[in-house]
């Protein structure tokens, strides 16, 4: 799972933050001290000049940490690992409200001083838990989230929690508060009690109201109840005078009250995916806004006093039903106005003769998830390429959509033999919901390697199973990919699959024909009384190439006649034979056969056993064909041959016609050896693969070839001093995960590391990849050859990690091996930060270093790159992030602002007032020196004028 999204932006950003990192290496206490220790460490705390002996004790107290014995069991190695400082992160561990009880009643003295609580609401002992927290009453942070489980379908679990202790109001000290992922449908009245509060995060819950005295939280700075179904807010809510960020997105809000306009220190406010026609002239009032995000909703019209707004620098307007925008907004250089009918006539009342209409267009960006569907339809085109048609009259009413790109799971994707996967799922939400009308959906896929033997559908899973959709399939003329579209009144998940080509008609008791479309010369004739009642009868058939029979075989003598597979919808045998008809294998004919070596073989639908069933049917023959006759349908072949044990070899050839010739390559990055991509690459894709990537990595040759099912699961180890982040989610044991699917990316692209001591010797390693699970139904000898350790190997290829350059951050020094050039950021007249103030930030930072180090500007690929080289340790990547940043900006005279809105931004305003404080007292210090040696300009004044009398 890819825990950073591409956008990471104000109020969003700290949203996204809460909701993604619940991995375990991302909720890691900030430093996880014996108790004597952590109250050395917090000495000082509103110091910001450290002596160099006190930095260097700090140091050695941080270290003692290693000491603790994380993990291991019994009482006291579990408050070493689990109570650390006053932080208890113990969402982490499936168990940790029982961990969490067992403190509270071995270690109260030490419990009931924690000011940070983080606890998963998924967890079973969480109702037990509650009754507890009114007791500690120093606590600052608690995080209540749910989210940490997933279902069979991978969506994360909401929590259990609906409702809270009435006691829990006497939290006095509480700023932050996250009970997002929960199944709230009211706001617990205790909530309104907690007179410090300043963050409350209740987003992904069941709200359809709040309270109508939400407005006594007046300290609240940052609010969000996203993907709620609230349809309306308090009036009292323009109380909330210090309110900066607030998140109203993804809810059925159809009004905004005009207190709204009340905030006067809101920065940003997001009121997007609601079902708002129009929005009240009393946001012009809002002058600290800086972004209003109002897309994918019903606005007819927009204030043209938003214009007048004199910080804001991000106004989205997109997907709306805006037929016309005031000048002053539309010449603005940050408003976006894509996806609104501009331009546009209001609709006539009056029937429309000519049956067209232009429906409203949706265009939605990559981080959006969900947008609004009226009774007047619309049209929707996703970043990802897919596109909906939702005619006038589907949705009776306005319908919020949700939907989602997931990574196909063998476990709950099921696919059938010759089957190919050609598509991501797509899961459109809600689930269950009747349309009025059919909707359409356009989804690209990626083109099969054989259009003709194959026919390419969209697959739904409905009640719980998986069903084939009638499907038509264009090529774009712009773009050339390939696009299936099919229609449906209710969704669920879909996907793109190749399958052999099916033919398929109703069968009446009068009897019937069906012949094959990929092969005419294959029939299945029904004669008269073959049946009572109309029965549905399917036709697929697999061509199979001589020249494959012949080299799996190792016989020239072996030919046979495409594969036929016959089904039916009744479990009852035909009353009558049907009769078949098949061509003789190549270069058979009516004249030169020899009727000993023909064998007409039966296999069951799984293709496990195949029977010769010569004897048991009446052969006719032509010049060109065979025909039999049989009661039942499965698969059936044609087979000449001279060997005897023809259901033996007709076995090994279907099991080989099912698998994929592969190649697997390791390749490093020539600017960054540690990161390293792995794919499995089909036979024929190997040369255009590696000519790509050529000019970027460089590795071994690609491995020796091997052979996988589609959806067959595959793993790669890294071994011999070399290592990855254990706590992937898509690692198991030690090994990364992989799935084949022959046309999609079987590719990962990570960070690895090595416990070897890289600074005098380079690191020789390799990655080595064996089989996962044995898929469902592969034959038996395929099974049986895959038993045991030796046969799930797969191939192995080097990897070498380089030697290490001497760098700053690695020579040794009193701060975790950090050693850094003296900082001043900022400067002299707006004050200074020192590096004694930066560790004093660092030491509060925490799980949130990821975020802030986004918000700071530091790439992705940075903040990966920190977390793998310091994954043991918290504390390092947190202060290996900081001074990165600082050394990179320390030359920017604004770096200090940058660093007080990163903060903001990631919902740290804790850490932001602190900074602040630092600042105003080295301006403090810094007038007061001035004026002490007379350079302020009043006390320069007033020597001039002393001077004059």
């Amino acid at each position: 799972m890819n825990c950073f999204q591409p956008l990471w932006t104000g109020a969003g950003a700290f949203i996204m933050h809460l909701c993604s990192f619940s991995e375990p290496s991302f909720l890691l206490s900030l430093s996880q001290l014996p108790c004597g220790a952590a109250s050395a460490c917090l000495r000082g705390k509103s110091e910001h000049v450290y002596p160099v002996d006190e930095m260097q004790r700090m140091a050695e107290l941080l270290e003692l940490r290693d000491e603790c014995g994380e993990g291991t069991s019994g009482a006291p190695a579990l408050a070493g690992s689990c109570l650390a400082d006053n932080r208890l992160n113990l969402d982490v561990y499936p168990d940790g409200c029982r961990r969490f009880l067992r403190l509270f009643k071995e270690q109260q003295g030490e419990v009931v001083q924690v000011e940070f609580l983080r606890l998963s609401s998924n967890d079973c002992l969480l109702d037990t838990t509650l009754g507890s927290l009114p007791h500690l009453k120093h606590l600052k942070s608690l995080v209540l989230k749910g989210g940490h489980a997933r279902d069979e379908f991978g969506s994360y679990q909401h929590g259990s929690l609906t409702s809270l202790p009435p006691d829990f109001g006497n939290l006095s000290c509480l700023t932050h508060l996250d009970l997002s992922f929960n199944r709230l449908s009211t706001l617990p009245s205790c909530i309104l009690h907690l007179p410090s509060l300043r963050v409350l995060l209740v987003s992904h819950n069941s709200l359809v109201t709040l309270p109508e005295d939400f407005g006594r939280l007046s300290k609240l700075t940052f609010f969000s109840a996203m993907k709620n179904q609230l349809k309306d807010l308090p009036q009292s809510i323009g109380e909330l005078s210090m309110l900066q960020n607030l998140d109203l997105s993804e809810n059925a809000l159809e009004l905004l009250p005009e207190q709204i306009g009340n905030l006067h220190n809101c920065t940003e406010l997001d009121l997007s995916g609601n079902r708002l026609l129009s929005i009240p002239d009393s946001l012009a009032n809002l002058k600290s806004l800086h972004r209003l995000h109002l897309h994918s909703n019903l606005l007819v019209t927009v204030p043209a006093s938003l214009a007048s707004l004199p910080n804001l620098s991000r106004l989205d307007l997109q997907n709306n039903c805006l037929r016309a925008i005031p000048a002053e907004i539309q010449t603005l250089p940050f408003v976006h106005i894509r996806g609104n009918p501009l331009g546009e006539t209001e609709p006539s009342l009056q029937p429309d003769k000519s049956g067209t209409r232009r429906l409203k267009r949706l265009f939605l960006a990559s981080g959006e998830g969900s947008f609004t569907v009226t009774s007047e339809g619309c049209r929707v085109v996703l970043a990802c390429g897919i596109h909906f048609y939702f005619p006038p009259g589907a949705a009776s009413e306005p319908l919020q959509i949700r939907f989602r790109s997931l990574t196909p799971d063998p476990q709950w994707v099921k696919l059938r033999h010759h089957d190919v996967l050609l598509s991501r799922v797509l899961e459109l939400q809600p689930h269950g919901v009747q349309f009025q009308q059919e909707v359409q959906i356009w989804m690209p896929y990626i083109s099969p390697q054989t259009p003709h033997q194959h026919e390419v559908v969209v697959r739904t899973f409905s009640e719980q199973s998986w069903s084939d959709l009638k499907t038509r399939v264009k090529k774009r003329r712009k773009s050339k990919k390939c696009v299936a579209y099919c229609c449906v009144l209710h969704f669920s998940w879909f996907l793109v699959v190749s399958r052999l080509v099916q033919n398929e008609c109703k069968v009446p008791a009068e009897g019937t024909l069906l012949f094959s479309s990929v092969d005419p010369n294959i029939k299945v004739i029904f004669p008269p009384g073959v049946t009572k009642e109309p029965r549905s009868v399917k036709l697929q058939v697999l061509p199979v190439c001589a020249e494959e029979i012949q080299e799996i075989t190792a016989s020239a003598g072996c030919r046979a006649s495409p594969l036929l597979c016959l089904s039916q919808d009744s479990t009852v045998d035909f009353l009558k034979p049907v009769r078949i008809q098949l061509p003789l294998p190549p270069g058979v004919t009516g004249l030169n056969l020899d009727q000993s070596q023909l064998h007409i073989l039966h296999g069951d639908l799984e293709g496990q056993s195949w029977n010769d069933i010569t004897s048991e049917v009446v052969l006719e023959f032509t010049h060109l064909y065979a025909v039999f006759e049989v009661t039942h349908f499965s698969w059936y072949w044609l087979w000449y041959t001279t060997k005897t044990y023809i259901g033996g070899i007709a076995k090994k050839v279907y099991e080989r016609l099912r698998l994929y010739q592969v190649n697997f390559i390791a390749l490093q990055r020539k600017k960054d050896p540690e990161q390293v991509l792995l794919q499995c690459v089909p036979k024929h894709k190997v040369d255009p693969v590696l000519k790509k990537l050529q000019n970027r990595y460089r590795g071994p040759e690609p491995s020796d070839m091997v052979e996988m099912f589609e959806g067959e699961q595959f793993f790669a180890a890294f071994e011999r001093g070399i290592s990855i982040d254990m706590d992937r989610p898509d690692c198991v044991d030690g090994r990364l995960s992989f799935i084949f699917y022959s046309h999609l990316k079987n590719m990962k692209e990570i960070y690895v590391t090595s416990p070897v001591d890289r600074k005098g010797q380079a690191v020789k390693g390799q990655v080595s990849f064996y089989r996962g699970a044995v898929p469902d139904s592969i034959p038996e000898d395929a099974s049986r050859r895959r038993k045991g350790p030796d046969s799930l190997w797969l191939a192995t290829l080097p990897i070498k990690l380089p030697q290490l350059k001497p760098r700053w951050d690695e020579s040794p020094g009193p701060l975790y091996g950090f050693s850094f050039p003296p900082l001043n950021l900022g400067n002299a007249e707006t004050g200074y930060l020192t590096q004694a103030n930066l560790l004093s930030i660092a030491r509060r930072v925490g799980a949130d270093w990821q975020n802030i180090g986004l918000n700071l500007g530091l790439t992705y690929q940075q903040i990966e790159r920190i977390g793998y080289n310091n994954r043991e340790d918290l504390n390092k990547q947190i202060l290996d992030m900081l001074f990165s940043w600082a050394q990179q900006n320390s030359e920017d005279p604004g770096c200090v602002s940058k660093l007080i809105r990163a903060m903001q931004e990631s919902g740290r305003q804790d850490i932001a007032d602190e900074v602040e404080a630092i600042i105003e007292l080295g301006r403090q210090k810094y007038s007061e020196s001035i004026r002490r040696v007379g350079l302020e300009q009043e006390s320069s004044t007033e020597d001039s004028a002393i001077a004059m009398t």
